[in-house]
């Protein structure tokens, strides 16, 4: 098999050093340009020299692996459809206007965007489109979320997914069952997984809860409660390698699609 050549942006942050073990690793994989956003002390990588965005860092690469801003994917989404390269996204946060310049982007060029890469979670959020389609209007949802004392956008991503999941069961939008927003420096995960009382959603909207803990990779619950039994639909992160692995398996997947905005559900072959 012929290796496929890729770019990795962001090379300098948590995710983008996890990129460069797991691609490292991938014999099918040959990383060609790093780049990063900021100024950084390090100027190369191994034998790779660490450039800004442009199309010269680019052009020697067939797929973009992006894990960095909204504004900074913004900006290397223009270019790799100038170089008419593809693209596999990790990025979370983006608001509506980039959602749709992101859409508009795929025309031309072949964009896999997922809130997360493992495949454990991706499986989760299917199931809970399932589960949610399943259970009539008395069960109310939440979601709950925890990540590391780092962590800056809350609702992460994965739980924007799963929320979506919830709704898309119920054949609405987020938009229209998005309930509270809270966010916790404490970890309150336990008390709330035990409590089913604790946190309730009203008027069937879907509340999130998120925590900040320590060095916490990712754990993610999708409680369901009705007035006589719940549902816990949980996954818990041992190793943020699970993240990078699957943007790997995204990328290898994503080079012979066409154009068109993807996601890790057409990886996995998942309805």
């Amino acid at each position: 098999m012929k290796k496929l050549k890729i770019a990795i942006t962001g090379c300098m942050g948590k995710m983008g050093l996890e990129l460069i073990k797991s691609a490292s690793k991938n014999k099918n994989i040959e990383i060609v340009a790093l780049t990063e956003d900021k100024v950084v002390k390090k100027n190369k990588i191994g034998n790779i020299i660490i450039k800004k965005n442009s199309v010269e860092a680019f052009k020697n690469a067939s797929i973009i692996i992006d894990f960095t801003t909204p504004l900074c994917t913004i900006e290397v989404l223009k270019i790799a459809k100038k170089l008419k390269k593809k693209i596999v996204i990790g990025t979370t946060g983006f608001n509506s206007k980039q959602e749709k310049f992101i859409k508009n982007i795929s025309k031309n060029i072949a964009i896999l965007k997922a809130g997360n890469m493992s495949f454990g979670v991706n499986l989760l959020v299917y199931i809970t489109e399932l589960v949610s389609k399943s259970l009539d209007k008395n069960f109310l949802s939440r979601v709950l979320d925890e990540h590391h004392k780092y962590k800056k956008i809350f609702p992460s991503g994965t739980a924007i997914m799963l929320g979506e999941a919830i709704a898309k069961g119920k054949s609405k939008t987020l938009d229209k069952l998005m309930g509270k927003k809270i966010t916790k420096k404490t970890n309150v995960f336990n008390h709330v997984r035990n409590n089913k009382k604790y946190f309730l959603p009203t008027k069937n909207k879907i509340n999130f809860l998120s925590t900040k803990s320590g060095e916490t990779i990712g754990n993610h619950s999708v409680i369901m409660t009705n007035k006589k039994e719940t549902l816990n639909l949980m996954h818990e992160a041992h190793d943020r390698s699970l993240y990078s692995e699957g943007a790997i398996k995204a990328a290898l997947w994503l080079k012979t699609k066409k154009a068109g905005l993807y996601s890790m559900r057409d990886v996995l072959k998942l309805g």
